[in-house]
């Protein structure tokens, strides 16, 4: 099966929609532009799911779920957002249809016109504020901590699967506070939950920084994201915590009474991450052979594999693994005995590789008698033979060098594409033969930012937050700059 994926070396885009198609994670559906998110994929979703909400409830946030319409009149009260999101708006005009003068065919009935039209929700920053005007009069009522898992429409004429959909899946928290400090510190708060997560759970290195003017979410004063590295070169946005100032505030008219008796506008931030996440893990850890999947985020971490030739062997290596997987249920192992008779062990083994199930163990009749295991790493691809009072604590130990093997890999590889030019010719050169991120000076301007994208296709994919303040000059214009900014080719 995993001899039939185009090679990354050939055309890594047919690669990654292919591995995506054959590994089961999702599918075309029948509308244009939007997926099918099959099984196997949403298993992997719904682990990062409980990870997330599990570090949002630690620190504070409770979930609640706001409307999918929007009133039209809602977008119009914040400029900057509604331009922001204007051309990618799926707007409903009408509440009924009917049947045909041929009694087949259905129609729009113009007789059912809505009086406002309804915007399904590309955001809900507008209806949300909307509804915390109602929620909040005094301090005593800040801050508000809300967090809402979703699906999303933003109408994208180009898609692909998980990285860019017309519809797509997310969480999106937002906050109200009493202070411009307080709403700072979320915002600074949510991209450290977002980028410990990225690292720690999903083996992706991540460059912590803010978005220039030009890049800034639409309504914000301040987007700080969280940048990674995919293996083509490419980088892609896999998380972003925005600080709103009063903008919504003001206009949805939320006001509090401080401690001091004073009215005064509510402080906002707004964050999310959606199943985009899903492309990164996949075109940062996978293979020519398929998926690779850090332990943590895997369905399946072992699959145990039986080798038989008849029904007895069969029913003795199904008493070995029974001993076997309830170890396994005691330690949180998630795990597949695979003993259908209708697939041979090899058609079995290329399919768990290519779902990149972390280990396969395969027992057979000699493994019974020798009281030893063969085991099969998909990162490294290796095999060891392990003895049987060995087993579990050899996974165990196993998948967290897995996890902490495929993040080093990771972070090696980002690390190696990290490359500071000081000159035009430079960038252009390294954008073209090495990719990835460069490092380099820029002069502050959207007119340079802009003028460089158009001339290379890179723009600027944030400021790093550790950045060293340095006097230079603008690889372009030559003017000063104050610092390096992170340039790159990305999805």
């Amino acid at each position: 099966m995993s001899k039939s994926i185009t090679k990354r070396s050939e055309d890594y885009s047919k690669w990654y929609n292919e591995l995506v198609v054959k590994a089961d994670l999702a599918e075309n559906s029948g509308v244009r532009g939007c997926m099918v998110i099959k099984p196997y994929g949403y298993a992997i979703w719904e682990k990062m799911q409980a990870e997330l909400d599990k570090k949002f409830k630690e620190t504070g946030h409770q979930n609640a779920y706001f409307p999918l319409f929007i009133p039209k009149s809602y977008f119009s009260k914040e400029a900057s957002h509604v331009d922001g999101f204007a051309k990618e708006c799926a707007v409903v005009t009408h509440y009924r249809l009917k049947t045909g003068e041929d009694g087949k065919t259905i129609e729009v009935d113009p007789d059912a016109k809505l009086e406002e039209e309804l915007i399904v929700r590309p955001t809900s920053e507008t209806i949300i504020w909307d509804t915390y005007r109602k929620w909040i009069e005094s301090y005593r009522d800040l801050p508000i901590l809300v967090n809402q898992w979703a699906n999303v429409v933003r109408w994208e004429m180009r898609t692909r699967l998980f990285l860019r959909t017309a519809e797509f899946l997310w969480q999106e928290g937002h906050t109200a506070h009493a202070t411009k400090q307080e709403a700072i510190a979320e915002a600074e708060q949510m991209l450290d939950v977002y980028a410990d997560f990225a690292e720690n759970f999903m083996a992706i290195p991540v460059v912590k920084g803010f978005k220039t003017e030009n890049e800034r979410f639409a309504g914000a004063i301040e987007t700080y994201c969280i940048e990674a590295l995919m293996q083509d070169g490419k980088a892609l946005q896999a998380g972003t915590s925005h600080f709103l100032g009063q903008n919504f505030a003001k206009a949805f008219d939320v006001k509090f009474t401080s401690q001091e008796g004073k009215q005064e506008y509510v402080w906002a931030t707004s964050w999310g991450v959606s199943t985009r996440l899903m492309g990164a893990l996949i075109m940062t850890h996978s293979d020519d052979n398929g998926l690779v999947l850090p332990p943590n985020l895997a369905p399946i971490q072992v699959v145990i594999v039986p080798i038989h030739r008849n029904d007895e062997q069969l029913e003795a290596i199904r008493e070995e693994v029974k001993v076997l997987t309830d170890q396994f249920k005691k330690l949180n192992i998630s795990f597949k005995f695979d003993d259908r008779t209708t697939f041979k062990p090899g058609w079995k083994f290329n399919e768990y590789e290519l779902k990149g199930v972390p280990l396969r163990i395969a027992i057979g009749p000699k493994d019974l008698e020798n009281g030893t295991f063969e085991v099969a790493r998909r990162d490294t691809l290796t095999k060891e033979i392990i003895a049987k009072d060995q087993i579990v604590t050899y996974v165990q130990d196993t998948l967290e060098a897995i996890q902490t093997n495929l993040y080093k890999k990771a972070y090696d590889y980002r690390e190696e594409h990290i490359t500071e030019v000081n000159s035009f010719k430079e960038f252009e050169e390294i954008l073209e033969s090495k990719g990835g991120f460069i490092s380099a000076h820029w002069d502050g301007t959207i007119e340079t930012e802009e003028r460089i994208k158009e001339l290379t296709k890179a723009t600027i994919r944030c400021i790093p937050l550790d950045r060293v303040e340095e006097e230079g000059v603008c690889i372009l214009t030559g003017k000063p700059s104050k610092g390096r900014v992170l340039f790159a080719k990305a999805y």
